[in-house]
This record gives C-alpha cells, structure tokens and sequence, in this order.
C-alpha cells in the first residue's frame, strides 16, 4: 500500500452481527459482542495507517423500532464497551468522539459515552467517531433549522449560504467529508448515513459480515481504494 494516499477518513457501516449470529447457531446479542471485537482491531489498524477518522454507524434513528429486547441489550452493551476499552484505546493515543442526538439515550448510556470523550479529548492519534442515536436526514434538517433560524434573527443572509457554510452546521462540521464508505454483509446501501458528506466517497462493500470483518479484511478496503482514480466529476487530463 501507498503510505502517501490513505483516506483521511473511513465511514464503516457495521452489518451484519445477528445474520453472522444466526448462521453459527448463536443469539443475536453474540454477534454484536463479537462485532465490538472488530471495532477496537480495526480501530488500532487505521490508528497505525495513520488514518485521521474513523466513523462508525453505531446505533441509527431507526434502530428504535428494532424489538426493546434488542434495543436494551444493545444500549447495555455499548454503554459496557465503552466504560471497559474507552482507557485501552485512549493508551493508543485514540480520541473518541460522537455524532448524533442525545435526546432519548438511556441516563447511563450518555454518561458512559460523556466519560470516555472527556478522558480521551486530549490524544492526537486517530478519532474513532461514534454515530449513535444517528440519521442523515435527520441531520440535515437540524442544519436547515440552525440555519433558517440566524437568517430570521439577521445574523445571516441568504446569499451567504453555500455548500462551504452549509457543512459548519453539520453534525462533523469537525472532521473532513469521508474518503471511503465501507459496508459489510453484502448490502449495498447507505442506509440514511452520511447523506451530504458522502457526495464524492468511495464505495467499498464487500459479503463478510461484520464479526468477520478483520484487520486483514479492512487491509484489503484501503488497498482497493488506492487503486481507484478519484476525479471529484472532472476529466483526468493526459499527461
């Protein structure tokens, strides 16, 4: 691989726990613990690639609607992973950090997910960014409503909007659009995931489910993705 063109940030849509669960003949929760076990291996590998971002879909707005059984355990989960590796990958001069509303998260949840940003705010290395509690569209009106209201209150005028300003009201109005959207388990969707950032990301998806995505798997993400010629919908001039 090319030292010099790694994506500054990777999006990962992590699919495919229950399905991986169900074809070993275990509970669904299984494969999201397995699953959690892919997050901290693959978050190492991208810290060492010198990899800037790492944007997980964590837990979406319409993950509600999956069965409270399900839900609880998952809100469990997180917030146990979180409280038990948050300090190991803070040694790895990893910074945590999240996107996505926190209106409606369980008390302890939020708690967990507040301790582990503060006590990992001041490394350097690579930013493991949690999209939890997170959908696109739902982000997007947030930014038109932010927007609409300092064009009411004339703290902004209309021919001041542009893509540039546009992306300052976003919720990753800190982190550069993604250079690579991964997708896990065959599915070739982006599942109401960073619909505007997206625009101009490569698409990697491949059939291994989540808890078999490894290292070696994420490897073979970024290698295709140095093989692809980003033209951002210009004509590649001859040389």
């Amino acid at each position: 691989m090319q030292k010099k063109r790694f994506p500054r940030h990777v999006a990962i849509i992590m699919d495919g726990n229950g399905r991986w669960a169900k074809s070993k003949g275990f509970p669904r929760f299984q494969g999201h613990r397995e699953g959690v076990d892919r997050v901290e291996e693959v978050s190492e590998a991208a810290n060492q690639m010198g990899i800037e971002v790492l944007t997980f879909f964590t837990f979406s707005t319409e993950n509600w609607k999956r069965p409270k059984a399900e839900v609880s355990m998952l809100m469990k989960t997180v917030g146990s992973v979180l409280n038990k590796r948050a300090k190991k990958l803070g040694k790895s001069n990893i910074r945590i950090a999240s996107i996505g509303r926190r209106d409606g998260l369980p008390k302890a949840v939020l708690e967990s997910l507040e301790k582990a940003i503060e006590l990992t705010k001041n490394n350097t290395g690579l930013i493991v960014n949690m999209a939890f509690n997170y959908g696109s569209r739902v982000e997007i009106l947030d930014a038109v409503k932010s927007i609409a209201t300092r064009v009411k209150n004339n703290e902004l005028r209309v021919d001041q909007i542009d893509e540039e300003l546009f992306s300052r009201f976003l919720y990753t109005k800190d982190f550069p659009d993604p250079d690579l959207l991964i997708r896990t388990s065959g599915e070739q969707r982006i599942s109401n995931f960073l619909l505007w950032q997206l625009s101009y990301a490569e698409f990697y998806f491949t059939e291994k489910y989540w808890p078999e995505f490894t290292p070696e798997e994420f490897n073979k993400a970024i290698f295709e993705y140095q093989r692809r010629d980003r033209r951002y919908g210009q004509v590649k001039t001859p040389k």
